[in-house]
């Protein structure tokens, strides 16, 4: 069976126009936003040190005399780096979550009213099933653009921007410009690729709209399917939106497959790139076991939150 790609991005497109109606919605919440913004902050500020504390560490317990003298106040440190970070992230997330739901509440509501704002023809058509797949879908997205856009992307720069500072000013040039570079071909490719898959993605909801639809409509008609003795051509009908939803199906999988593949390729890279860097340092005199070990932190915190990208 041949798939029809429904993916091909619309010509009226507008995701910024997306954003900025989301915004509005988030915008009620002035006072909750600002604080989740200060906790993020923080989380990143404590992030960010958690590296630079454990390179202290290494490099007091590669002294001779490291047993005598031990790190206890950058240990204790480490600790509470950690705790910070991830205290101030579960805040920020209790703080946020009364402003993501009235934004999703909102945005079901407004589809609900567009719903009963539509002409009979609409209605008498009674695509029930797949409407609800879609509203379903549609404030799951709020969810998660919401999410991935405030607690992602925005502090993601921020970091990488602070770690490539750090390491532009305290070492070589050349290790901030690699996390720079590595970093935004990572963002670059996903984008890419992602619009890309974007048309296998739309493929898959629309079979699967549509097979919804049509077993939610068949079970409501169940008389009249009876009475014609429609019951195998039902069933092949749905199997064959089933049919064209797995190869859909395959397709993204298999195109997701391949995009993390391409990161994983820019991250061994990179962190390659920095290592071999990083060990020419050390061998030459001019960085610690320390230097290496933070900068190898570095690198796993900065690719951990763009794994959701």
């Amino acid at each position: 069976m041949r798939i029809r790609h429904h993916g091909s991005p619309p010509k009226n497109r507008n995701d910024w126009k997306t954003i900025r109606t989301l915004v509005t919605y988030v915008w009620d919440f002035k006072a909750r936003v600002f604080f989740a913004f200060a906790l993020l902050g923080l989380a990143k500020v404590a992030n960010v040190g958690v590296p630079l504390v454990l390179k202290e560490i290494v490099d007091a317990l590669d002294k001779p005399k490291a047993l005598l003298v031990f790190p206890l106040f950058f240990l204790l440190a480490y600790g509470a780096l950690r705790l910070a970070s991830s205290l101030f992230a579960e805040i920020r997330d209790a703080v946020f979550a009364k402003v993501i739901q009235r934004a999703i509440r909102k945005a079901a509501l407004k589809v609900f009213r567009h719903l009963h704002s539509l002409g009979l023809r609409f209605h008498l058509e009674r695509q029930t099933g797949g409407v609800s797949r879609d509203i379903e879908r549609g404030t799951q997205g709020v969810r998660f653009l919401l999410n991935f856009m405030i607690f992602n992307i925005l502090p993601t720069l921020f970091e990488i921007l602070l770690v490539s500072a750090i390491l532009f000013i305290r070492y070589d040039p050349w290790f901030g410009a690699i996390i720079f570079i590595s970093l935004i071909s990572y963002i670059t490719f996903t984008l890419i690729i992602t619009e890309w898959r974007m048309i296998f993605r739309r493929t898959m909801n629309a079979m699967d709209s549509k097979a919804n639809t049509n077993a939610i409509d068949s079970l409501i008609n169940y008389e009249t399917v009876k009475y014609f003795n429609n019951e195998d051509y039902e069933t092949r009908r749905y199997d064959n939106n089933l049919a064209s939803w797995e190869k859909a199906a395959v397709k993204n999988q298999t195109s997701l497959s391949a995009l993390n593949a391409g990161q994983s390729v820019i991250i061994a890279l990179s962190i390659t790139a920095l290592m071999l860097l990083a060990a020419d340092g050390v061998s030459k005199g001019n960085m610690s076991l320390g230097d290496l070990v933070m900068i190898n932190a570095f690198m796993i915190q900065l690719y951990i939150p763009l794994n959701f990208l």
